[in-house]
């Protein structure tokens, strides 16, 4: 891991690293301090990312797993359930009338953000893929949702989040192509209220955005997320270690 205090603006070199081998060896480097993960942190963290699963309702339990299923059998993976939970949170504590999504795979995260949003909220969920919406709508259906709570458009998301209304969304939520991450900000930031909430799922990126290894073209635009949020005056931003890592930053009031 890296050994810098500022790790966004210096992601690690050689030098920085220690060699991951197994993580219940692995240690963490922090400034001059090495700290070792033990069994009981790795345990704190597998029962941290189970904390809170019981809160939803039985039938909501079952689409969630419906939904999960049909995830896997398309080779999909959907947000863990230490993720779902820190949505649910953030959905409820930004009161969220009006959510957007982007990227709606089988429905599992907006099954979270639907019961975190009020009892009149709209996700608003945009996919490319039809199929998968369809799978997405049973999902909702199942864990006891009216149809008119989700609005579902399927398309490429460069194409359809510019129709949306600016300055009128709680909440922003994107699990989709990371190449894209730096124009679904851009969105967003003209999407969201002042106030306004926006989320990225996915940027730990199996561990390989802190990995001094050679990295993909997807892996160095997540670093550029993380430098520009970290950098924006427009955002208050926490990266938040659940699942494979949530970035979330709150659209500062002028």
């Amino acid at each position: 891991m890296v050994s810098t205090r500022d790790p966004v603006s210096r992601f690690p070199g050689p030098a920085d690293t220690v060699t991951l081998t197994h993580v219940d060896h692995a240690d963490l480097v922090h400034g001059d301090r090495r700290r070792t993960i033990t069994g009981n942190r790795q345990t704190s963290w597998a029962f941290a990312e189970a904390y809170g699963v019981d809160h939803v309702d039985t039938a909501a339990d079952a689409a969630l797993s419906w939904a999960h299923s049909r995830a896997r059998e398309a080779g999909l993976r959907p947000v863990s359930d230490g993720t779902g939970s820190a949505l649910r949170l953030l959905a409820a504590a930004t009161d969220a009338k009006a959510v957007v999504e982007i990227g709606t795979g089988t429905g599992v995260s907006g099954i979270h953000l639907l019961h975190g949003m009020r009892p009149d909220g709209v996700l608003t969920t945009v996919d490319v893929e039809p199929e998968r919406q369809q799978f997405a709508r049973q999902a909702f259906r199942a864990a006891g949702f009216a149809g008119n709570r989700a609005r579902l458009i399927a398309g490429h998301s460069l194409d359809v989040l510019p129709r949306l209304a600016d300055g009128a969304y709680d909440l922003v939520f994107c699990d989709a192509d990371l190449q894209e991450t730096l124009e679904y900000l851009a969105e967003s930031l003209r999407l969201l209220r002042a106030g306004g909430l926006v989320c990225f799922e996915g940027v730990f990126a199996d561990g390989r955005t802190v990995d001094s290894a050679a990295q993909t073209a997807d892996v160095l635009r997540v670093r550029e997320l993380l430098r520009t949020v970290r950098d924006s005056e427009e955002l208050l931003p926490t990266l938040l270690p659940v699942g494979d890592g949530l970035l979330c930053a709150i659209k500062r009031t002028r």
